[in-house]
């Protein structure tokens, strides 16, 4: 918890830094997200996740990504953004004194990634293809983020890291489209609107189909599709339209999504070698609520999320909050 107070109060700071900043070129938006379950008082399953992005602006994206486009956006008309990312997710048992096995919890798990994204959007329909390739094992360094974090803050070392998934090259493949209802309805003074979304996910990491609804009100719904998240995740766009100098804009959201899940190598274990596993729940949900600000070129979300329980035997539900903040140059 105090970490994340310590990481919302330099993102503050910086929003109203970089508001100062009014750059006459666009390029791009650049975006850190935080996903943490201290702020749930918990340390166990997907317990961390932090990824750093880049979006490209308007206008065409570089030459050599234009027969991507051409090729899987055949005919689909809009503005096209080019997207990179790298990322890090971490996932442990409830119980990280132990140094053996917990047998009938989630494994250690570490996933280091790098991520990208092909955009299509207009003003009410959104299209995503993004690619992740990476590694899960020991080579992901998920022990030593964690744990030398852990000592920083002043928290119990994780044991168990021996009993770790094995190394093992990973990929996923997301597809997603969202689109927004255009009868936008007014709501206390405020506008509201209902963001639809459909996608999943194939590969030995994640496979999984999605389906889910977001509900929104305030004033800036415009500027974007929704906060962005870590998937899998209910997740809307990395990029942003600022607002006017000196202009503070928000909206507050809710959402849910429903997974069904083919495939999760953080619960399934290695797919190339045997390892430490779960018996995984087909279906699994995520509940989610906070509050989108903007401020000039920069954009600060929180985002409270539930989610239903992910294996067999697993004793509750999991919580953990997400932070993102996000500029555009």
């Amino acid at each position: 918890m105090h970490a994340f107070v310590r990481v919302l109060n330099l993102s503050l700071i910086f929003v109203t830094l970089s508001a100062a900043v009014r750059a006459e070129t666009d390029y791009g938006t650049v975006s850190l997200q935080i996903e943490n379950d201290r702020v749930a008082a918990t340390d166990r399953h997907y317990t961390h996740g932090t990824r750093l992005g880049w979006v490209s602006p308007r206008g065409e994206p570089p030459a050599w990504s234009q027969r991507l486009f051409d090729g899987i956006f055949h005919q689909v008309q809009g503005q096209r953004r080019l997207g990179f990312s790298l990322g890090q997710s971490i996932f442990t048992p409830d119980d990280t004194e132990s140094i053996a096995v917990v047998e009938d919890d989630r494994p250690y798990a570490g996933w280091l990634y790098g991520g990208m994204e092909l955009i299509v959007e207009d003003a009410d329909d959104f299209r995503r293809v993004a690619l992740d390739l990476g590694i899960v094992g020991p080579s992901a360094k998920a022990e030593q983020t964690q744990n030398e974090f852990h000592e920083l803050i002043g928290v119990s070392r994780s044991n168990g890291w021996d009993n770790q998934l094995n190394d093992e090259p990973g990929f996923a493949l997301f597809a997603e489209r969202k689109w927004r209802d255009a009868s936008r309805f007014p709501f206390a003074g405020v506008n509201g609107d209902v963001t639809w979304n459909l996608g999943g996910s194939l590969g030995n990491v994640l496979t999984y189909a999605a389906a889910g609804v977001a509900l929104r009100v305030g004033n800036q719904l415009d500027s974007d599709f929704g906060p962005p998240r870590i998937r899998p995740s209910l997740s809307g766009s990395a990029f942003f339209d600022p607002v006017p100098f000196r202009k503070l804009g928000w909206y507050l959201f809710a959402g849910v999504e429903l997974r069904a899940v083919g495939r999760n190598i953080f619960l399934d274990g290695n797919t190339i070698s045997d390892s430490h596993d779960v018996s995984k729940k087909p279906v699994v949900g995520d509940f989610q609520a906070g509050l989108a600000l903007f401020y000039g070129r920069a954009r600060l979300t929180y985002t409270g999320v539930f989610r239903t329980k992910e294996f067999d035997g697993q004793p509750e539900a999991d919580r953990f909050g997400a932070i993102s903040l996000s500029f555009t140059f």
